[in-house]
């Protein structure tokens, strides 16, 4: 487990014109279960099919068709919760939601009220200055997604593409323990990172497979802890849900203005009504979309035509012994096995491609050595060119080799910069293109001393002045350097100039 110490906090303060406020946030979660086929039909989930070709009579709600409950998405949601550290409910129920849209042809969706598969788990969110955040999480529950509305083929008219309907959503409910606009973007990529791992969500915002309904209140200081005490609402402001957000910089900006403008309504001795919004970003504002649904506004009752879920605790077990390492224990790992700072760790684990390249390359050799070449000279230039881990023209074996040619003294750093970009850009084994293109270092102290020699003999008067001011010994250095082609070993030069000038 995570052997780390955090202090809580402290939560964003935006000042009114009257008084100083807290914000409140609560998140809920839908997350895309990474699964071949959906949750109740066997149509395929593939993303970019052609609009209404992956939609099954089910998906279509033709008379007659029943659902059939797909195990693996349920694996996979037991999967996430035991990653959240969750409850796993052994009998869990669905629950048909009735409200019309034009893109469920059902005109209800099946989903999870009053009998959820997972129960209260938690996500330790770090705010990367010694800080976390402990979120809670209240429930996570499968239901179906809709489908789209396309709005923008047609001036007059609006196209609807089921290919999405029926897919399978988690929705995962947290407590409002969020407490301003930079923690829940790191609570958004803290849960993309563990669904990750996990291999449960692929957490693509840009496709909407990962999106976020963000309910924001505001508070005088004082009255959260006062809620906490209690788990009393009242001391709490009205909320609203900001609907459907895919992007962690829209969410902050979306959090910051609904803050200011619940602050506004409420200072000017006004209420704010609990409602669903919308976030423009081009306008940057929230915009009201419908007053907000409360449970018995969607008329919610057992699904007929599914049996109660029940599932037994040996199968709960086996998916416990086959999660992967999750990111938290991986870091802890990385900065105890390896040596690595809090933040380098944090930057290799950030993705679970690029911690198992770090590790292949880690593996046998430095650590600290092995970090600094992939965060610093492979991260760099991938993010330079828009690239991911994924996409690296260098293997772990070729970098590990690179390293391991600093390692043996047979290049110095320089050298292996220049060979970096020769494997980046054309490829082949470090080693032989070290061998065949005289790239070696020359650690031969006689051809060093011969050089360092020559330099001090033409230079009589920058001798002198070394030897009054031992800082410009350096130049000595970069001659040597310079005349061996960059090819010198470093430490020894040091160490020769040292010698012969104070000797």
């Amino acid at each position: 487990m995570l052997d780390l110490t955090f202090e809580t906090p402290k939560p964003k303060t935006i000042a009114g014109a009257k008084h100083d406020w807290e914000l409140v946030i609560g998140m809920e979660v839908h997350a895309q279960v990474a699964s071949q086929a959906k949750l109740f039909s066997g149509a395929s989930t593939a993303f970019g099919a052609e609009p209404n070709s992956n939609v099954s009579f089910v998906d279509a709600a033709m008379p007659g068709m029943l659902p059939v409950i797909n195990e693996f998405c349920v694996e996979q949601a037991v999967r996430t919760g035991l990653g959240l550290k969750a409850e796993i409910n052994l009998k869990s129920a669905f629950d048909r939601k009735n409200y019309f849209y034009p893109d469920l042809p059902q005109g209800y969706q099946i989903s999870q009220l009053y009998q959820p598969i997972v129960g209260e788990g938690e996500v330790l969110v770090e705010m990367g200055d010694g800080t976390a955040r402990r979120v809670r999480i209240e429930r996570i529950h499968m239901e179906q997604d809709a489908g789209k509305s396309i709005h923008d083929m047609d001036p007059n008219m609006s196209f609807v593409d089921l290919n999405r309907t029926g897919v399978c959503l988690m929705e995962i409910v947290s407590r409002p323990d969020i407490r301003g606009p930079e923690e829940a973007a790191a609570y958004i990529a803290k849960l993309r990172q563990i669904l990750r791992y996990l291999g449960t969500c692929d957490g693509n915002m840009q496709n909407g497979n990962l999106r976020a309904d963000v309910n924001v209140s505001i508070c005088r200081p004082g009255a959260y802890e006062k809620y906490q005490e209690t788990q009393d609402f009242s001391h709490l402001g009205t909320r609203c849900e900001i609907k459907n957000m895919n992007s962690m910089r829209f969410i902050q900006a979306a959090i910051e203005y609904e803050a200011r403008r619940q602050i506004a309504i409420v200072e000017a001795g006004g209420k704010v009504d609990q409602e669903t919004r919308l976030y423009d970003p081009d306008k940057n504002e929230t915009r009201s979309m419908r007053s907000k649904e409360e449970a018995h506004d969607y008329r919610y009752f057992p699904d007929p035509d599914l049996l109660p879920l029940e599932i037994e605790q040996a199968w709960v077990d086996n998916i416990a012994a086959s999660l992967p390492e999750l990111p938290d224990d991986k870091k802890a790992r990385f900065i105890k096995g390896f040596g690595l700072t809090d933040y380098d760790a944090s930057v290799l684990t950030a993705e679970v491609e690029s911690a198992a390249y770090f590790e292949e390359v880690a593996k046998g050799r430095n650590g600290k050595l092995a970090a600094n070449w992939v965060i610093n000279e492979l991260f760099g230039r991938l993010k330079k060119e828009d690239h991911d881990i994924t996409d690296s023209p260098v293997s772990p074996a070729q970098l590990g080799g690179i390293i391991d040619l600093i390692a043996s003294d047979a290049i110095s750093g320089k050298i292996a910069k220049d060979l970096f970009e020769i494997v980046y850009t054309e490829g082949g084994d470090p080693a032989e293109i070290v061998e065949k293109r005289g790239m070696k270092q020359v650690t031969d102290t006689g051809a060093i001393e011969a050089a360092l020699d020559e330099i001090i003999a033409a230079n009589p008067a920058q001798v002198e002045k070394a030897k009054v001011n031992p800082k410009l010994a350096g130049w000595f250095v970069g001659q040597v350097m310079k005349a061996t082609g960059g090819k010198a070993n470093p430490g020894v030069v040091n160490q020769m100039v040292s010698k012969k000038l104070n000797g």
